[in-house]
């Protein structure tokens, strides 16, 4: 099968590789129609983690099942699925309170697992013609019977969607609610949806890329381009210098300032400085215990300067950690059949999976216009 292969920092190749196959009787073998590339994958592509060269990428898939293991008696060949991120057992004790994103049995010596990703498990990607789903009844979610009309919304379910809605979920944002989120991204993006979603009064996107403020405007968000001055200065005019009811980190540990210089604490002491007192904070940007390629001491150990005192002084609360997709992905994908919510309103291109290499180069770059991109591995490489 072709697949899109890290081979090192920036070289990533479609090659061919030995095809996706059922394992265990528990497994499910898909059909990929449809794998994003993500704002994560970028860690990676860049050599920012320890990800091995061979590997396959690809952790936001959506596919046709094209068989079933023995043991499996939920899914069906035939049926639409897209594949939460997280890789659950279903069975630990961690899985069983819906935290599956901490899964302690797929991944041993750790907590979670994740197809084609970093330190996540020895799991193949999705950026591939076909994909091994490890116990497949438990991590299919079955789509409804609009799956091929709308599935550049369905994909999103993999992982943008549920994560940013997360972020929400995190900083316990309420109907009437004022919320700021740093990063206007896919995650920002859906965060801001999701926002909107639950009723939020107002919605602040904190970025310095035009197009992707653009995106974020036409969610209902305001735009804040911390280019052209202070984001917390923008966030306490806007609130009348109290600051917001909410904030949502959708950036990470790669954060940058206006001049592009990372500093990995940037947003987070913006956010304790942005949200008011008593204010809480959800973090679903990616954050690594290590990371010896940055040039901050502190981040190469997994560590930041963080303003301790006056998120203490201010009674702030703050909550963290990747989304535990499945524990959101029913009531989200009724909200897009419903037409309720259209995740797919941020997509950019739409390409073939020969493309990805370059697709990889212009989204890591931050190259205009390259918002969120989505690889079919059926579609005819475009001239």
């Amino acid at each position: 099968m072709k697949a899109l292969v890290y081979f090192g920092p920036r070289d990533v190749r479609v090659v061919q590789m030995p095809d996706a196959k059922i394992e265990q009787p528990t497994d499910v073998l898909v059909k990929v129609t449809t794998t994003n590339i993500c704002g994560s994958d970028l860690h990676m592509y860049e050599g920012r983690t320890d990800m091995e060269s061979g590997r396959i990428l690809g952790h936001e898939n959506m596919g046709k099942v094209v068989e079933v293991g023995k043991a499996v008696t939920q899914i069906k060949v035939g049926d639409m699925v897209c594949l939460p991120f997280n890789i659950g057992c279903g069975h630990c004790q961690n899985c069983e309170r819906g935290l599956t994103g901490f899964c302690l049995t797929m991944n041993p010596g750790t907590a979670g697992a994740a197809y084609g990703f970093a330190g996540m498990g020895p799991y193949s990607g999705g950026q591939a013609e076909y994909l091994r789903v490890p116990h497949g009844d438990f991590n299919c979610l079955k789509l409804p019977e609009d799956a091929i009309e709308k599935e550049n919304d369905y994909v999103m379910l993999s992982d943008i969607f549920p994560t940013g809605y997360h972020a929400t979920e995190l900083a316990g944002v309420k109907p009437g609610d004022s919320v700021v989120i740093y990063g206007a991204g896919p995650v920002g993006l859906m965060a801001a949806h999701s926002a909107s979603i639950k009723g939020a009064s107002k919605i602040m996107v904190v970025d310095n890329h035009p197009d992707r403020l653009k995106l974020a405007e036409k969610l209902g968000a305001i735009p804040i381009d911390f280019s052209k001055g202070s984001a917390v200065e923008q966030v306490l005019e806007l609130t009348k210098g109290i600051g917001a009811d909410k904030g949502c980190e959708c950036v990470g540990y790669q954060c940058c300032d206006k001049h592009g210089t990372e500093h990995s604490n940037i947003t987070m002491n913006e956010l304790v400085q942005a949200v008011k007192a008593t204010g809480s904070i959800g973090v679903v940007g990616v954050f690594v215990p290590k990371d010896p390629k940055s040039k901050e001491d502190l981040q190469k150990e997994g560590h930041m300067d963080f303003d301790f005192g006056q998120f203490w002084m201010k009674g702030q609360r703050i909550a963290t950690g990747q989304a535990n997709v499945k524990s959101y992905d029913r009531q989200l994908c009724t909200l897009i059949s419903a037409g309720k919510a259209t995740p797919s309103l941020i997509i950019s291109h739409e390409l073939s999976l020969d493309e990805a290499p370059n697709a990889y180069k212009h989204f890591d770059a931050r190259d205009e216009g390259w918002t969120k991109v989505i690889l079919k591995p059926e579609m005819v490489k475009s001239k």
